[in-house]
């Protein structure tokens, strides 16, 4: 049995432990407001516009060539897996890399794959690989904002362009709600047109100017823009609700051991005071005894 003085610092070590557990996850229910804010007003826009631009595409009658649509051969694949900058979020950032490293040995297989990280976890998984990396960018959580991601977005949709790469992936986490997050593996590029199981609705009629191409041709990438940003937002939102979960049961497990190290170290004392009063008791009848 250990002795009182490891117990005592055990316990001491536990209450740190719990009072840190605590804080963190205070400061993830805080910015998970925030993010999950971001991403509530995000969704409704990112439906509607590729809506509009499902929409106005499909009755455009071979009136725009959209290149961003063009499929082709699968040689070359650009994956971007978005974790997290830190840990200590249960396994949001292992599941990312695992899902990421699933699609690579089985959809994958033979093919030339770069991956470009999103979030400094991703970026330090499969920078210890034999994989081409696109290095760039792994820090866009330090600064969050739709001109970076925008940045991003323009450098696979041009790369793709270009024919450097014929198809481009996103893998992140969906936020469902705190404790649920859903892993997606999501085509970025070539674009591929939404079906949905809602019952059809008439297409709209738009009037547009200054030509149907001419908006085509500038909503698309604006369309692919919002996509990302959406992607990266959701997998910001999911990590702090990850996080707030992980260190919600963090402190319950602290709690628990407080328990137990509690009642030992109450037993521990008991015992050490019951041996003190049988040696008294020995010692005094060893006396009289003699």
């Amino acid at each position: 049995m250990a002795n009182l003085k490891e117990v005592k610092e055990r316990i001491t070590s536990v209450v740190s432990t719990q009072q840190i557990t605590k804080a963190m996850k205070m400061v993830s229910a805080a910015k998970l407001r925030r993010a999950q804010d971001k991403i509530i007003q995000m969704r409704p826009y990112s439906q509607k516009l590729t809506q509009i631009l499902n929409n106005v595409s499909s009755s455009s009658e071979g009136a725009a060539d959209i290149i961003y649509a063009e499929k082709r051969e699968v040689n070359n694949v650009l994956i971007i897996p978005v974790t997290s900058d830190k840990g200590l979020c249960g396994a949001f950032n292992s599941n990312i890399i695992k899902a990421t490293t699933l699609i690579i040995n089985t959809q994958f297989v033979g093919k030339q794959v770069t991956i470009l990280p999103l979030g400094k976890k991703s970026f330090e998984a499969f920078k210890k690989r034999d994989f081409l990396m696109v290095s760039e960018y792994y820090q866009i959580f330090a600064d969050l904002a739709f001109d970076n991601v925008r940045a991003i977005a323009e450098y696979a949709m041009n790369a793709f362009a270009e024919g450097q790469y014929d198809q481009v992936v996103l893998v992140f986490n969906e936020f469902i709600n705190v404790a649920t997050q859903s892993i997606e593996v999501e085509q970025f590029l070539p674009m591929a047109k939404e079906e949905t199981t809602q019952e059809k609705s008439p297409e709209t009629d738009y009037i547009l100017a200054p030509s149907r191409a001419y908006i085509i041709e500038n909503l698309v990438p604006t369309s692919l823009k919002i996509q990302l940003y959406k992607a990266v937002l959701e997998s910001n939102a999911s990590e702090h609700g990850a996080r707030m979960t992980a260190m919600d049961k963090a402190t319950d497990n602290a709690g628990e051991l407080l328990k137990e190290l509690r009642l030992m170290y109450n037993r521990t004392r008991q015992a050490a005071i019951t041996n003190e009063i049988l040696e008294i008791v020995s010692g005094a009848n060893a006396l009289e005894g003699s």
